[in-house]
């Protein structure tokens, strides 16, 4: 018996794609009064051609633990540059815009495989890890392949496959 195929409809295609979840906000940073939120890819994408405000590289130093100096060192940014900017209320380049946006998605997993315990996050972060080459997690911060490469390790982590 043949099988009647139903002519491809893209508009029930997408609806069906987003499901229930088209509408769950992910991920937020709350920056120069504004809220930046993103659940995708794509949001993240126009997130990133929009500039984040030099605000976000506070954020991110709190999430991270890290010191804004540091944070400043892995975004090639000149302190100078970072006080003269946030004060003219400039924003992020694109590049810089997106390793925030990605380190947030990386620390906001990381904390998930950690059951939401900070400090052992924190911990895991500053420690030598065999899977990530004897290095520590939060070097590795400094380029869009090894912030990869960390969120390789939570994930192994996640599902308990430590080789």
């Amino acid at each position: 018996m043949p099988v009647k195929s139903e002519k491809f409809n893209p508009r029930k295609s997408i609806r069906r794609a987003k499901g229930s979840k088209a509408n769950t906000v992910k991920w937020t940073i709350q920056a120069s009064g504004e809220k930046y939120t993103w659940s995708n890819k794509m949001e993240r994408v126009s997130l990133i051609r929009r500039g984040l405000p030099y605000e976000s590289i506070e954020i991110l130093s709190h999430r991270a633990n890290m010191p804004i100096k540091q944070i400043l060192q892995l975004l090639s940014l000149p302190q100078t540059t970072y006080n003269s900017r946030k004060k003219n209320n400039v924003v992020l380049d694109g590049r810089n815009s997106e390793v925030v946006l990605v380190l947030t998605e990386l620390l906001e997993y990381g904390l998930e495989v950690f059951n939401f315990e900070e400090d052992k996050i924190q911990r895991w972060l500053k420690k030598p890890n065999l899977s990530l080459g004897g290095t520590t997690p939060e070097s590795l911060f400094d380029s869009l392949t090894g912030i990869q490469e960390v969120k390789n390790a939570l994930n192994r982590l996640e599902y308990g496959n430590l080789a």
